[in-house]
């Protein structure tokens, strides 16, 4: 059988791949690199050489990625029983694998030779990061340890993979299962008309009369956001907030409280058997931070910093509500349509009066000559790319020599199958040796408001933000010049320094000479008005310390999560996110929720100990983009300078060491309060 995913020297042939092609073809390789390695392994020399050795491995490891990478992709973006089922079988196999390779002492003895060679320290500072790194790893992965905890380990790591897939399949189902059939528009009072084409698009999809609310994004923001209906609001948050959990009206369904604990107990058990007293530990030896005290003091300061601010914009909304809405007692249910109703009252703003000015393509146009304009690239549209989606388009970034050095799918919209959140994924890395010259491709994916009744898609400017985030991610994958791929682009970042360049791009949604390259009435074509502009600006701190208060929220309760001892039942879970709202929250949600039954970040994701990164990345994030604002925005000197010791140096060196070299000096909180509204100390 001809089999596409083998394929591995071109692009993905999405259209070609069917669910029966990926365990053979895993199969396939997994069997032919481990013949390799062994035979590598055996013909070694005494001293090996970089040539004769590393480069070997990264060509298997290389070829295995180009084989999985669009099977993992497509498992979140057109998802299907059969491919679910075929991507499930293969977990294990692939789990085992790596469980191999990271306790095979021969390998880290070939490792360990080279690093202690004589010519290892005249090797060029990236391949000694790399050596280094390698053997860290496989003392994490527990090399040192008798056969039958190596083998616990492996066990324990085929079962996460498991779980954490069953995780995520259960939020996916749990969203998708759930949605209300209006059959007028009634109960949507307040809800703008462009959304209310969305929902009655989502009803012909399902060949229904009416209007269709979903869990979707873009579905449930609208109706929490603007419907007076609080009883409809109440019925979409209710069913939102209880995803996957044993509450709501799915209750039980698609319950993920058994897998957490399991996911919990089995990560402190590695944690142990590798020498750390629980996972926070074991998470943090590859991180920036030190220990997890260093954290939770960061995490207390910038809570104690916000909560006075929080505190007055709750205060404020209470009595807004009560005195203009007639609103007592506000519930979860409810900030949000208040919030809307503060801003467009107070500020002359809404979110809906924005979106006119940012049309997709616009917008995607917009932020292609942003990045052209700061790092003296190019980006064009190829259309000759096969994609899995009609709504996928593929670009390609080019130099200023018009040397080719990048490509990435864009694949924009909400839609049915499809993963919820935004994300940037490797489709493949850079990897150059030789005569061999394989560029960086990423996925780039976002589950943005899609187009309505044949006009074009308009964005929020949550929306906008959200992209230019992923973007970040994207560049630091994509204009990378390391050519190793276990240390090129985000590959062997340090987790909490890999949001600043993500975070970073956001800063130039705010920025009118940024926003002049696009936003523009998607009817007249005029730019957006000065006191528009103005408002939109005016609402950048508006709640910002509620905001950053939930982020502290969710980063602590994950650090506690992980360093107290395992819970033994799910109500210890639910107990800790409560003494954790105790302690730094100002608005409680009701008993019935269960945001941790949906906290894919951590329970799914690569976020497990490691949520606090958002906001320690963003001390270097804030800090990096005061540099342009002191210097000038375009200026092509600090562009280049970011290019140069941020996006293209990856984890060739620590990302404390990328930063000074970018900014000259220690990171400093200092824009991050700024930017956070709140007063530097």
């Amino acid at each position: 059988m001809s089999n596409p995913l083998l394929e591995t020297e071109t692009l993905p042939a999405f259209r070609s791949i069917r669910p029966e092609h990926v365990e053979p073809a895993v199969d396939r390789v997994l069997a032919e690199n481990r013949a390799a390695i062994a035979e590598l392994l055996n013909e070694l020399p005494e001293t090996p050489s970089w040539d004769q050795f590393v480069v070997p491995l990264e060509r298997l490891e290389n070829r295995l990625d180009a084989v999985w990478s669009p099977v993992r992709h497509l498992n979140s973006v057109m998802n299907s029983d059969a491919l679910r089922a075929a991507y499930n079988a293969c977990l294990p196999k692939l789990s085992a694998y790596a469980s191999e390779l990271s306790q095979n002492t021969e390998l880290y003895t070939a490792f360990d030779r080279l690093a202690q060679s004589p010519g290892f320290e005249r090797e060029p500072g990236d391949r000694r990061k790399l050596v280094r790194d390698a053997l860290r790893d496989f003392h994490l992965s527990g090399v040192d340890l008798p056969e039958d905890r190596k083998e616990r380990l492996r066990e324990i790591d085929a079962r996460l993979s498991t779980l954490t897939s069953r995780f995520e399949e259960n939020v996916l189902d749990a969203t998708q299962s759930w949605t209300l059939q209006l059959q007028d528009a009634t109960r949507l009072g307040g809800v703008p008309e462009s959304s209310r084409a969305m929902l009655a698009q989502n009803a012909r999809e399902r060949d229904l009369d009416g209007y269709v609310i979903t869990l979707d994004f873009p579905s449930y923001y609208a109706i929490l956001t603007y419907a007076d209906d609080r009883n409809l609001r109440e019925q979409v948050y209710t069913a939102y907030a209880t995803r996957a959990s044993d509450q709501g009206p799915d209750a039980g369904r698609y319950d993920n409280s058994e897998l957490m604990l399991e996911i919990l107990r089995l990560r402190e058990e590695k944690a142990q058997l590798t020498g750390f007293t629980h996972h926070a530990e074991r998470s943090l030896a590859t991180k920036m931070a030190d220990r997890p005290e260093t954290v939770e003091h960061f995490l207390r300061d910038l809570a104690v910093r916000a909560r006075p601010y929080a505190e007055a914009d709750l205060a404020d909304m209470r009595e807004y509500a009560s005195t203009r809405l007639d609103l007592t007692d506000l519930q979860s249910w409810d900030y949000g349509y208040v919030a809307e109703k503060i801003r467009a009252d107070r500020l002359g703003l809404s979110q809906e009066m924005l979106k006119p000015y940012f049309p997709a393509d616009r917008v995607v146009t917009g932020l292609f000559g942003l990045v052209e304009r700061l790092f003296g690239v190019s980006i064009t549209e190829d259309d000759r790319v096969e994609t899995w989606h009609d709504d996928v388009r593929y670009f390609v970034i080019r130099d200023r020599e018009g040397e080719e050095r990048a490509g990435f799918y864009l694949d924009l919209y909400a839609r049915s199958a499809k993963r919820g959140g935004a994300w940037m994924d490797v489709c493949r890395s850079r990897f150059v040796h030789g005569n061999q010259r394989q560029l960086p491709v990423a996925f780039m994916t976002c589950n943005s408001t899609p187009p309505v009744d044949g006009k074009p898609a308009l964005f929020t400017h949550d929306e906008v933000i959200t992209l230019f985030h992923e973007f970040g991610h994207g560049l630091h994958h994509m204009l990378t010049r390391v050519d190793h791929p276990e240390i090129g682009g985000i590959n062997g970042v340090e987790w909490d320094a890999v949001e600043l360049p993500s975070q970073f791009m956001e800063n130039w949604c705010w920025e009118r000479e940024a926003l002049d390259l696009f936003a523009r009435h998607h009817e007249t074509g005029k730019a957006m008005p000065q006191d528009l502009f103005e408002r939109m600006v005016g609402t950048r701190h508006f709640q910002s310390a509620l905001q950053l208060l939930r982020q502290v929220e969710f980063a602590l309760f994950d650090m506690r999560l992980h360093s107290d001892p395992a819970p033994a039942s799910i109500d210890e879970i639910q107990q800790l996110l409560d003494q954790v709202r105790d302690e730094v929250a100002v608005i409680r949600p009701p008993s019935f929720n269960r945001f941790q039954h949906g906290f894919s970040h951590i329970f799914a994701g690569g976020y497990a100990a490691g949520y606090y990164s958002y906001k320690w990345a963003e001390v270097l994030s804030a800090d990096a983009f005061a540099r342009f604002e002191e210097e000038g925005l375009f200026s092509p000197e600090v562009g280049h300078a970011y290019l140069q010791e941020i996006l293209e140096v990856g984890a060739s060196r620590p990302a404390l060491e990328s930063f000074k070299a970018f900014r000259g000096r220690e990171p400093n909180i200092d824009a991050l309060l700024r930017h956070s509204g709140l007063e530097a100390a």
